[in-house]
């Protein structure tokens, strides 16, 4: 017998006792090889009403509890579905005996009958009002004694990095099998939604040209084509596509597709950051013939709504879509509108192009408070925000732990300071040198100060830029400590917010710099379409000025999704490349396919991707499953630094290899 055994070719058999392995070994030729019977239900699909049934379970084997006071073992059973208690009995059968030799998380199959827990025994949830009495037990794969971790111990998990390098053995863990599923009813529910709103779902190429739109891409190389006489041509390569924004236009401009979505795979070559992944999925929508809407035509005699752009049936498909899954899987009623608010007021009241509109602690502009002779002396504004010592209980620590960084600077009132501390701020002196008492006393009665409320101030032009000022960062810091704190409560209620007319054109995007060298870049992409009121200042140059007809939809603070209404003019669009840009020829020729078929009639089009490369659809899946990393609703996910720590990548290739795509490695 032992000889036999020890030709097995599983090592972790070796090490159990001979009599164990012996009924072990005599179970596993069954398991690997023979036919076993099919499982009855899953681990979580049995109730009260199944008592008396004969079952055959499957999964994996958890830790065994003894009870005190009678001859019998609990186990739990555990599969995908949910986990069923197993009620062993150490006296009649062998089960005990087979159970208590198999390795914790092996996988096996028990046969046994279902009984109900004693009334006071019984917990919430369908399996909680019963237990399986086990009477055969198959082992199925035993696993090994030495696993890095056990995902059943969730009180003594390891470090993200090691249990990122076995993934297999993270992904048993409930909460994160939970959050795939749901993350499929997500995209189950948004192609049931989209295909009932006549969207046709269309498959649009990974591998692409390398196109200058904003972010740096993944090149992938191909073998060099031949020319005629056999000399091969320079290094080529594709590009892995950043998004699908070129074929889904074209889709929309062939006529052929009306209404176009897809649930797409993204790439983009970013610097390692927090919750960044270099692949990403993106909910990406296009949608022919969009319009203003009712009442918001720019010759309509009503008064327009605070959407004052293209795209209102964009727009609407995705508050519709949104609200569907709110409703699905979280079970929440949203409004049947969200709110809109412009770029403008945006970081006027709170400083961010993605205002967290869940608490106060709004902007306020001091120069609107000062006389005109002040305020026309400079093309800066002065600003503030008030934590008021009786209005916001839950800010006013945190307000005053807090460190002022950058172009802020924080005052506390006292009775000597409350007539002062405007006329000795450095900021307002720099702004405004020639305040008066006079101009002291008319802030501190429109804004009502008194006596221990923290002013926090700072000054910017009043044209902002970029997606935050200063106050507005201070904003956040002093909310994310309070809340850290445990001194302010949230609203758990989510607060949905349209952001609309961003600046067209920016020089205040870094990520963008690498590619513009200087140049003006388009805040959003290149084929977002000027505000109509705007187009004349496009031509005229007066390039700082042109809003665009963008639209971000933010939530709790967070942007999970940005579109727009495009370009379908081709002389404006190839002005726009030539003229505002500055693209060369060399620039431009990605784009010569695009522009060609604007001149084949292409319709007005615009739309929009739930998910960008910062904020991708796994972002709002982390929202929907209240997790902090995006990490744990992606499968097999990568670092923060874009490695995958499971299949060893990004990894060398053989200069073998890369002398057949025409690539030199470079010798040190």
């Amino acid at each position: 017998m032992f000889s036999r055994l020890s030709r097995f070719p599983h090592p972790q058999l070796r090490s159990f006792a001979p009599d164990a392995l012996a009924r072990l070994y005599s179970k596993l030729p069954s398991a690997l090889s023979a036919p076993y019977p099919s499982r009855t239900h899953t681990c979580g699909s049995l109730s009260a009403s199944d008592a008396g049934s004969k079952v055959i379970l499957m999964g994996w084997i958890l830790p065994e509890r003894k009870m005190k006071t009678i001859n019998k073992s609990f186990y739990h059973l555990k599969d995908s579905y949910g986990m069923t208690q197993l009620l062993v009995d150490h006296i009649h059968g062998d089960s005990w005996a087979e159970l208590s030799q198999i390795p914790v998380e092996s996988t096996v199959l028990i046969e046994g009958t279902v009984v109900l827990r004693p009334v006071e025994a019984r917990k919430p949830g369908n399996t909680g009002a019963i237990d399986v009495n086990v009477e055969k037990v198959t082992l199925l794969n035993p696993a090994d004694e030495n696993l890095p971790f056990l995902p059943s111990n969730t009180h003594k998990l390891p470090n993200d990095e090691l249990r990122a390098r076995y993934r297999y053995l993270d992904l048993r863990r409930t909460a994160l099998s939970e959050n795939i599923k749901k993350r499929s009813r997500v995209t189950h529910t948004i192609r049931n939604v989209l295909h009932s709103q006549n969207f046709t779902e269309v498959e649009t190429p990974a591998l692409l040209r390398s196109s200058p739109e904003g972010a740096r891409e993944f090149l992938v190389p191909a073998r060099p084509v031949s020319r005629d006489n056999g000399v091969s041509t320079s290094p080529v390569f594709y590009a892995l596509s950043q998004s699908p924004q070129q074929p889904k236009q074209l889709l929309i401009c062939s006529g052929g597709v009306d209404r176009y979505f897809q649930i797409a795979k993204c790439f983009r070559d970013e610097d390692g950051r927090k919750d960044r992944q270099p692949e990403f999925t993106q909910v990406d929508l296009e949608m022919a013939f969009v319009s203003w809407g009712k009442n918001q035509s720019p010759n309509s005699a009503d008064k327009p709504e605070r959407w004052r752009i293209g795209g209102c049936e964009v727009r609407d498909v995705v508050e519709k879509l949104v609200r569907k899954i709110w409703q699905e899987v979280e079970g929440v009623q949203l409004a049947d509108t969200f709110d809109v608010m412009t770029y403008q007021e945006a970081m006027t009241r709170f400083g961010s192009d993605k205002p967290d509109t869940r608490f106060g602690l709004e902007i306020v502009n001091i120069s609107d408070l000062l006389p005109i002779h002040q305020t026309r002396l400079s093309d800066d504004i002065l600003e503030c925000i008030v934590v008021r010592k009786s209005g916001d209980p839950g800010f006013i620590k945190s307000s005053r732990a807090l460190e002022p960084e950058g172009n802020t600077e924080r005052t506390t009132l006292t009775e000597s300071t409350r007539g002062t501390w405007l006329l000795r701020s450095k900021h307002a002196s720099h702004v405004y040198p020639n305040l008066s008492p006079t101009d002291q006393t008319a802030v501190n009665k429109a804004l009502n100060l008194k006596s221990g409320d923290d002013i926090w101030l700072s000054s910017r032009p009043r044209n902002p830029t970029g997606g935050s000022t200063a106050l507005g960062r201070a904003r956040l810091q002093i909310f994310d400590l309070a809340q850290n704190r445990g001194e302010f409560i949230v609203t758990p209620d989510p607060h949905f917010l349209w952001v609309t007319e961003f600046p067209l054109f920016t020089r205040d995007d870094a990520d963008k710099e690498h590619l513009a060298h200087g140049r003006w870049s388009s805040s959003h992409h290149p084929f977002t379409a000027p505000m109509w009121e705007d187009v004349d200042k496009l031509y005229q140059g007066e390039i700082e000025k042109v809003r665009g007809q963008h639209y971000d939809l933010v939530l709790n603070g967070v942007e999970i999704g940005g579109g727009s209404v495009r370009v379908h003019d081709a002389a404006m669009q190839e002005f726009i490349f030539t003229n505002v840009l500055g693209l060369t020829e060399e620039e431009r020729s990605p784009f010569h396919q695009l522009l060609h078929a604007l001149r084949c009639g292409a319709p007005p089009h615009g739309g929009i991707a739930l998910g960008t490369s910062f904020i991708s659809l796994d972002r709002i899946m982390a929202i929907l499953c209240k997790t902090q990393s995006i990490r744990d609703v992606i499968a097999f996910p990568k670092t923060a630094s874009g490695t995958d720590l499971l299949f060893k990548s990004p990894a060398a290739v053989q200069d073998q290899v890369l002398e057949e795509y025409g690539i030199q490695p470079r010798r040190s």
